[in-house]
């Protein structure tokens, strides 16, 4: 999953890039409103996380004309005041969730989580495919009888894209771009890798290869 936070008070920035990071998300950055403007509008984000006191340019206005520009992925808004009549204005500027300085880190990874399950149509509280389960605080997944199957930090944000969006044909250029924040080298070539040892450790049949379109998950 391929988030960008919009944060423009560093040491806070770089203390949840951190945190997002060892919680299997890769993040891209932004400390000001003209930049989170331009990489929302052409970069295929999963989520964003907005401050709205944004410098050059404020969040809620970044968060406008993402939305008049028919940008959907979904938006966490991060403020420092904890007033409804700023809540309302972000909601209505099309805000999905809302969180106010301070926070503790999980309670920020939890709704991010749920933010993710209502982009892809998901109620359940946890990714699950037949005898497969991914679970997301140790980035592993579970098999058959509960059998711990280790991943990689790549193999698990691979899976869980995959599993996100099971039955659908995945280029291997998407997969980059949702798998490998922006300073990543994204050869997209690399995902065959991956692949493979995703199918080594969890069985041939639960991803297809669609020569000359990518792949599909199976589960």
């Amino acid at each position: 999953m391929r988030l960008l936070l919009a944060e423009d008070d560093a040491p806070l920035a770089e203390r949840l890039r951190q945190r997002l990071q060892a919680a299997g998300y890769a993040v891209d950055t932004a400390d000001n409103g003209v930049d989170a403007l331009h990489l929302g509008d052409t970069e295929d984000y999963d989520l964003v996380i907005l401050d709205l006191g944004l410098p050059r340019l404020a969040g809620l206005e970044v968060l406008r004309r993402w939305r008049a520009g028919g940008r959907a992925m979904p938006v966490l808004i991060l403020t420092a005041r904890d007033t409804w009549r700023e809540k309302v204005e972000g909601l209505k500027a099309g805000a999905d969730d809302y969180l106010t300085k301070p926070f503790h880190a999980e309670e920020l990874l939890a709704r991010l989580g749920a933010l993710t399950r209502r982009a892809h149509g998901r109620a359940d509280p946890e990714l699950a495919a037949g005898t497969l389960t991914l679970d997301e605080e140790r980035q592993r997944a579970l098999g058959a009888g509960g059998r711990a199957i280790e991943l990689t930090g790549t193999e698990f944000r691979l899976l869980r894209y995959f599993m996100l969006n099971p039955g659908k044909v995945l280029s291997k250029s998407r997969l980059t771009e949702h798998v490998y924040d922006g300073d990543s080298d994204r050869d997209s070539n690399v995902i065959e890798v991956y692949v493979r040892r995703l199918r080594e450790k969890l069985g041939p049949e639960l991803i297809e290869t669609r020569r000359g379109q990518g792949y599909v998950f199976r589960g």
